[in-house]
């Protein structure tokens, strides 16, 4: 079985039992969505139908594979606070939101902390390379909605450069949906940059000691021809891998920066689902980031092994 095949494997069994533990907990949960879905004038008659409409009189393991299998049909059943929706079409009106603002945050961390990285390499022991140390570890001690809230109040109310709290969908104005989205990128990507910039940097300098820059060095290569040609490459593998880590920390940190500008995207549909004890849609939402994250982490290892041959099948051979 090749390295594919297992990373690939892996990630099913992961999504296999985060969704056990995602339909546990809410089975198991004060509260009967039962009651939740007939209201407080419900009589007990009318909850024993609902309950069996909704399939709970029945065994738990029956009532698992029940929802799996609707889940993987894309029909996770209805939500109890936005009576007469489905799940599966508030997470599409939803999910494109998320997603822009997770892949407009990841492209920000790449072009910040690539470019800072090879300057502070580039720099080493200087002025700007010290004054960047300490805004690094700054931003690795900054929130995410610090940020935001900062954001809204610096370039929002102070400098006009957005409306805070106004949104623009995608359908109607692509170029103002992502004008919207920038600042809430902004905040999620700095912190994480600094993280990226930490790794990196010093992935860069450990390879410069290697026994091959110092080989090309000695034979009069430029220090910038070995950054360029070597050096990066090698150090990107271990910096992968923590990227890989990062975009997990992008999603799981959306959810609060929606809430804090007021997006309407997963993470703030989420805090609302939980606010109105949503169980069904509480328990999809939590499946669709799992996978997103476990999707990606999955991707991230799988590239590793392209760029990095020493752990290729035996052979040298990408199956």
């Amino acid at each position: 079985m090749n390295y594919i095949l297992k990373r690939v494997l892996a990630a099913l069994i992961t999504m296999f039992l985060v969704s056990i533990f995602c339909f546990l907990a809410f089975s198991f949960i004060r509260g009967d969505p039962a009651s939740l879905k007939g209201g407080i004038d419900v009589s007990p008659e009318q909850l024993e139908i609902l309950r069996e409409e909704m399939g709970l009189n029945r065994g738990i393991f029956l009532r698992f594979f029940d929802w799996l299998f609707r889940f993987l049909s894309g029909n996770p059943g209805n939500s109890l606070y936005f009576r007469g929706e489905t799940i599966s079409a508030i997470v599409q009106e939803r999910l494109p939101v998320s997603i822009t603002l997770a892949l407009l945050s990841l492209v920000l961390i790449l072009f910040i902390s690539i470019p800072v990285s090879l300057f502070t390499v580039k720099r080493e022991g200087g002025l700007l390379d010290r004054i960047i140390n300490i805004l690094t570890a700054a931003g690795i001690s900054t929130p995410g909605f610090f940020l935001g809230l900062l954001f809204i109040f610096i370039f929002g109310f102070t400098a006009k450069l957005f409306i805070p709290g106004n949104f623009i969908d995608y359908r109607e104005n692509f170029t103002g949906f992502l004008g919207c989205l920038f600042f809430p990128a902004l905040a999620i990507a700095l912190p994480n940059s600094a993280v990226m910039i930490k790794f990196l940097r010093g992935s860069l300098f450990q390879e410069f000691k290697s026994d091959y820059a110092r080989t090309a060095r000695s034979k009069g290569a430029a220090r910038n021809y070995i950054l360029r040609c070597h050096v990066f490459k090698n150090a990107m593998i271990p910096a992968i891998t923590v990227f890989g880590m990062i975009i997990a920390e992008v999603f799981s940190g959306s959810i609060v920066i929606e809430q804090v500008f007021t997006i309407p995207g997963i993470g703030r549909l989420l805090i609302t689902a939980i606010g109105s004890r949503d169980y069904p849609l509480i328990q999809a939402l939590m499946v669709y980031i799992a996978f997103l994250v476990v999707a990606a982490n999955t991707l991230a290892d799988i590239f590793i092994m392209i760029i990095d041959p020493r752990i290729r099948p035996p052979g040298g051979e990408i199956k």
